[in-house]
């Protein structure tokens, strides 16, 4: 494709996002309107009807996957049980490559110290879009099934096939929203509408282990201290030697990776996000327990991660001599799509035609659901969407209009870009 071929495409993209631009503000207003809390899932049924609904005033083929109730039953909190998961499958286009969009629908709970309105009831401001849910991520939903309404007009056959999953829960891990999906598709290239900002992508994420470490001892009065063994003074030596030991150990190893924030390129631990000992004032305490944070950047093996933590504190139950019991609450992969990824320069380009910039390429410190597409495929995955990640799950969380339209045009145009680019 030529460059008067791609200027041509990116004239009849901008002539038709005029159209849509009413649909989509009021698409992204909508949603937002709907408190899709998770683990609660409350408004999924609500919102699934009304995407549903929306998408038909295009021609796309629309698919809801009903996620098994055992799945949901038994991967999610005790207060999702028994609520039902759906997952919203789009599709256009009949040949060529497949450019999977994966956005997900589930926000946090709206919170307190919201001031320009609340969490769900939006409203325009300024050119953004406040409430719950805005950047992380509907803005970016918004774009993909704009980019979708805008191809859907498309004169010619597609040299690409394009969809768009919508999934639930990724904001408590995801197993139940696109770790069930991947069991019925077979993309060839995924973006995730994640909020990286316009002028950044990440190739990938940090993987993580969360922990629960335990000590014992026993109770006694308090009025006889002696008596018993204190779990919680126990607790405090075991996370002193954490500190002292295995912390510098494992902060010690860098990623080559570029990363979003200064210092991200460490594999890190944090100690003592929840900690608990004891029952009463007046009693010894006979158990205690502190949490661990790990975060392992994609050069770490995950099960190395994890058995280094658990044969740390195997060794220094003997040298203690004490219990420790390690248990692993939640671990989840890295993922990384290499820089010179024919999807990451593809994007890189595509980006340059719209907005006249070359993003820059980072590795997110979070978490997103990159790396069920990387370990089940094998295939490039990354993420780019509207949006400011600092803003998200904050009160008067908001997402810029303009950068939503602009991430569609994006999004409309990157298939054909990267099908000259594979050809």
């Amino acid at each position: 494709m030529d460059s008067s071929a791609t200027i041509k495409i990116i004239e009849w993209i901008n002539s038709e996002l005029s159209s849509f631009t009413n649909w989509a503000s009021r698409l992204l207003i909508d949603m937002i309107s709907i408190p899709t809390v998770s683990p609660k899932g409350e408004g999924y049924k609500e919102f699934v009807d009304f995407i549903t609904d929306r998408l038909r005033e295009f021609n796309a083929n629309v698919q809801v996957i009903n996620v098994p109730q055992e799945l949901v039953d038994r991967e999610l909190p005790k207060e999702a049980k028994g609520k039902p998961r759906y997952i919203i499958l789009t599709r256009i286009g009949r040949k060529g490559p497949i450019l999977h969009f994966n956005a997900h629908y589930d926000v946090v709970p709206g919170g307190p110290g919201w001031t320009i309105t609340e969490p769900f009831k939006p409203i325009v401001k300024n050119g953004k879009v406040y409430g719950r849910g805005a950047t992380d991520m509907k803005g970016g939903l918004t774009s993909m099934l704009l980019a979708q309404a805008i191809l859907s007009h498309y004169t010619k056959e597609l040299p690409f096939r394009i969809e768009v999953a919508l999934v639930p829960d990724e904001e408590i891990g995801g197993k139940t929203g696109t770790g069930y999906l991947v069991n019925f598709i077979k993309p060839d290239f995924v973006i995730i509408g994640e909020p990286s900002s316009l002028k950044n992508v990440w190739i990938g994420h940090k993987g993580a282990v969360w922990a629960k470490v335990k000590v014992y001892g026993k109770i006694a009065h308090g009025s006889t201290p002696w008596l018993g063994i204190n779990a919680f003074e126990l607790l405090v030596k075991v996370a002193s030697i954490t500190i002292e030991e295995l912390k510098p150990k494992i902060e010690s190893r860098r990623s080559a990776y570029t990363y979003d924030i200064e210092y991200g390129e460490r594999a890190t631990i944090m100690i003592g996000g929840r900690a608990e000992a004891g029952e009463k004032i007046n009693q010894v305490p006979g158990e205690a327990y502190f949490t661990i944070d790990r975060r392992v950047i994609p050069e770490e093996d995950l099960d190395f991660a994890v058995n280094e933590i658990i044969e740390f504190y195997n060794d220094l139950s003997k040298r203690l001599k004490s219990r420790i019991d390690v248990e692993i609450v939640n671990k989840i992969p890295a993922a990384i799509t290499e820089p010179d990824n024919v999807l990451v320069k593809s994007l890189q380009k595509t980006v340059s035609l719209i907005q006249g910039f070359k993003p820059k390429l980072t590795v997110c410190m979070g978490g997103l659901d990159l790396h069920y597409y990387t370990r089940k495929f094998n295939i490039p995955a990354i993420a780019y969407g509207p949006g400011i990640a600092s803003v998200s799950h904050g009160p008067d969380e908001y997402v810029v209009l303009d950068d939503v339209f602009n991430v569609a045009k994006i999004y409309a145009l990157l298939g054909f870009i990267i099908t000259e680019m594979v050809q």
